[in-house]
C-alpha cells in the first residue's frame, strides 16, 4: 500500500481518513487543529508536522479543507505542500472549492512535476463515515485509474467527470440541485402544514412518485421532526453556491434559481442558523409564512 498523506481533519476529513485506514492504507495525517490528529494516530496513523513534512513523506496526498483559501495556504503557503513535494507526488483535493481555484492549483502542481486530481465529494457527515460518498474527479484518465481503488476506500460512487477542474464543476451542478430541491421541499412542506395537513403523511405520499428524491427521502423526516443537527452545515452550503454563482459569471450562464436561494442561505447565516444542517432552509420560508412544518397536535407522538 502507498503511504497517503491526509491534510484536513474536519467532520468530513476525519471519517474519510478512519476509512483509509480501515481500508489497509499506512496514513500520515496533519491538521491546524491538534485533537483530531490525536484522535488518528491513537488509532494507528503517522503524525504529520505540516503541510510540507507530510507532502516530504507521502506518496500520495489528499487534502479536505473548508474553500479556495485553505487550500491555496495549504498548497503554496509556508511550509506548503509544494514546499515538500518530489517529482510523481501525486495530490487529489477533495475539497468543495471554485473550478478556477482548482485550475490553478493543477497548473501549479504540474510546474513542480506533481500530479494532480480534483475530487469533491457529496454525501454529507453520514456518507462520509460509513465510506458511501460520491466522488466527482477531474484530471488525467490515467492518473484517475491509479487512483481509483484508494478513492473507493471513501466513496461507493467514483466518476471521472473530466479534466482537473470538471470535478469542481460537478460538484457545484450537485449543489445546485440539492439546494433548490430542498427550498422546493420547504415550501411544499410549509403549504400542507398551513393547510391543516400532517406533513409526514404529505411526505409518504409523493416520496414513491416524480418528486421522491434522495434529498427528499433524507431531509425531510429531519425537518418534521425539527431536528437540524448538521450533516452539512447552511454556511457551507452557501459558499459552495457563492462559488457556483462566481464560475457561472465567469463563463456568462445566468442562474436565478440559485441566486434566490444563495440569498435565503445569506439570511440564515446573518440570524446565527449558519452552523445548522442545510435542511434549515425551511426556516426562512417558515418565517415568510408564520408556519412551522410539523406534526399536528393531536398526531404528534
Amino acid at each position: 500500500m502507498s503511504q497517503i498523506g491526509f491534510i484536513g481533519l474536519g467532520v468530513m476529513g476525519k471519517p474519510m481518513s478512519k476509512n483509509l485506514m480501515r481500508a489497509g492504507h499506512k496514513l500520515l495525517v496533519y491538521d491546524v487543529v491538534r485533537g483530531p490528529v490525536d484522535e488518528l494516530t491513537a488509532e494507528g496513523a503517522s503524525r504529520g508536522e505540516s503541510s510540507s513534512d507530510v507532502a516530504s513523506r507521502s506518496d500520495i496526498v489528499i487534502t479536505m479543507l473548508p474553500d479556495g483559501p485553505q487550500v491555496k495556504e495549504a498548497m503554496f503557503g509556508p511550509h506548503g505542500v509544494l514546499d515538500g513535494a518530489r517529482a510523481g507526488l501525486v495530490v487529489i483535493d477533495m475539497s468543495s472549492i471554485s473550478p478556477l481555484v482548482s485550475r490553478e492549483v493543477g497548473e501549479a502542481c504540474e510546474r513542480k512535476h506533481v500530479e494532480f486530481l480534483d475530487a469533491p465529494v457529496s454525501g454529507g457527515e453520514p456518507k462520509a463515515i460509513d465510506g458511501t460518498l460520491a466522488i466527482m474527479v477531474g484530471g488525467k484518465p490515467a492518473l484517475f485509474e491509479r487512483m481509483a481503488p484508494v478513492l473507493r476506500s471513501m466513496g461507493s460512487s467514483v466518476v471521472l467527470t473530466g479534466p482537473v477542474g470538471a470535478g469542481n464543476v460537478t460538484k457545484l451542478a450537485n449543489q445546485i440541485m440539492v439546494a433548490c430541491n430542498i427550498a422546493a421541499m420547504g415550501e411544499a412542506l410549509v403549504l400542507a402544514t398551513r393547510a391543516g395537513l400532517d406533513p409526514e403523511v404529505v411526505f409518504n405520499a409523493v416520496k414513491g412518485g416524480l418528486a421522491g428524491s434522495t434529498v427528499l427521502n433524507a431531509k425531510a423526516p429531519m425537518v418534521i421532526s425539527r431536528n437540524f443537527a448538521p450533516g452539512f452545515r447552511i454556511r457551507l452550503h452557501e459558499k459552495d453556491l457563492r462559488n457556483t454563482l462566481l464560475a457561472a459569471e465567469s463563463m456568462g450562464v445566468p442562474l436565478p434559481l440559485t441566486s434566490l436561494v444563495q440569498q435565503m442561505l445569506i439570511a440564515l447565516v446573518n440570524r446565527g442558523s449558519g452552523d445548522l444542517d442545510h435542511s434549515a432552509l425551511v426556516n426562512f420560508v417558515e418565517g415568510l409564512s408564520g408556519v412551522e412544518v410539523k406534526k399536528p397536535a393531536a398526531a404528534a407522538v
